[in-house]
């Protein structure tokens, strides 16, 4: 069964730091495209960060271009998104997703993990 992990999130004072992890099991990751997304209390869900499939390309929103940096270790099956300078505004549960084919900051993504909570707060 293909499965998706995500884990690091926490509560952070505004301008720290946190790493995600996105940890893949049942398949192997350099098949597939990977993104982070994010979700805040009463707003839709958004594209943060996409990945191909060897880690050469990369895209993020303009919200957090500058800040969040999106990697992955194939030999790990793992993709991570280090936050830095982090914002109140930041605060969302953050998913990691999976395609075989679909990419980019849309919702098109086939698999999906459970999701892990970012609080940014003095």
């Amino acid at each position: 069964q293909l499965q998706l992990v995500e884990s690091g999130g926490g509560l952070v004072q505004p301008g720290g730091s946190l790493r995600l992890s996105c940890a893949a099991s049942g398949f192997t990751t350099d098949y597939y495209y990977v993104a982070w997304f994010r979700q805040a209390p009463g707003k839709e869900r958004e594209g943060v960060s996409w990945i191909s499939r060897r880690g050469g390309s990369t895209i993020y929103a303009l919200s957090v271009q500058g800040r969040f940096t999106i990697s992955r270790d194939n030999a790990k099956n793992t993709v991570y998104l280090q936050m830095n300078s982090l914002k109140p505004e930041d605060t969302a549960v953050y998913y990691c997703a999976a395609d075989y084919t679909y990419y980019g900051l849309g919702n098109g993504y086939h698999y999906w993990g459970q999701g892990t909570q970012v609080t940014v707060s003095s």
